[in-house]
């Protein structure tokens, strides 16, 4: 490539111009030890929709003890976050951590790092996401270890919901709720739901769930609420930016 110069045999400034300007900007902050959301963010977001990406630490176990450690590091990965462009949402995307630690303090936290940005976490976009869906009596299915899956109960009844069943693999680590086969999923999801529950939610971000949903949503014959998709659903719709996705659940179709 040869590059301009001028009269004087010196190299002309570089030239600039505007790059086009994204619908929308949503940053997501995740733990350093999980897998699956950013791959799940990426297939999830619209044509012209930025999806951006920061960790926080995370110890090899999800625990309670390791989920609340986590908070003091939530206002420096928010800052992470396009600091000089900024981004329009940030999405804590721990749905274990958000229980342990409480949706107001969470969005606290990521506020103090991204003050620009509209804070919110998995946990209160699924709240909305089931609320949408006029779905009050829920089961819940998740990877988690007894200690933890009490705790998502207690929080869930807290907000309103009755949950009629919740079940748990017993599951420690990021890496292993992300090799959970998809197909095995659906066959837990089934065996988790009853016959009253409106809806179930598929509780982990971890998990690689999409394909199963709608799938799931048929077989059962009521929403199936999964965390991926109902975080990116309820920022896009914090953004403003209301989009309907086929295959992706009655959820999206609903947007």
């Amino acid at each position: 490539m040869n590059l301009s110069k001028s009269a004087a045999g010196r190299r002309e400034a570089p030239r600039f111009e505007d790059a086009a300007k994204p619908r929308a900007s949503l940053g997501f902050v995740l733990l350093a030890s999980e897998p699956t959301v950013e791959a799940e963010m990426f297939r999830l977001a619209p044509a012209g929709v930025a999806v951006h990406f920061t960790r926080v630490p995370m110890a090899g176990t999800v625990t309670v003890e390791a989920l609340d450690e986590i908070a003091a590091a939530l206002p420096a990965a928010a800052a992470l976050l396009l600091p000089q462009g900024g981004v329009d949402v940030v999405c804590y995307t721990c749905n274990s951590g958000t229980i342990v630690l409480g949706e107001e303090r969470v969005a606290a936290a990521l506020a103090r790092g991204n003050p620009k940005a509209r804070a919110t976490t998995v946990i209160t976009n699924v709240i909305n996401a089931l609320r949408h869906l006029k779905a009050r009596r829920i089961a819940i299915a998740t990877p988690y270890v007894d200690e933890i899956n009490r705790l998502e109960k207690a929080y869930f009844e807290q907000r309103g919901f009755e949950v009629l069943a919740l079940e748990g693999l017993g599951v420690k680590t990021d890496a292993e709720m992300a090799r959970l086969a998809p197909d095995y999923l659906a066959e837990f999801v089934q065996a988790v739901d009853c016959a009253a529950a409106e809806a179930v939610f598929l509780s982990c971000g971890a998990m690689r769930v999409l394909d199963i949903v709608a799938p799931l949503e048929r077989t059962l014959g009521k929403p199936v609420v999964a965390s991926n998709p109902a975080m990116m659903w309820d920022c896009l719709r914090l953004a403003r930016i209301a989009e309907r996705r086929e295959g992706m659940g009655r959820l999206f179709g609903s947007a």
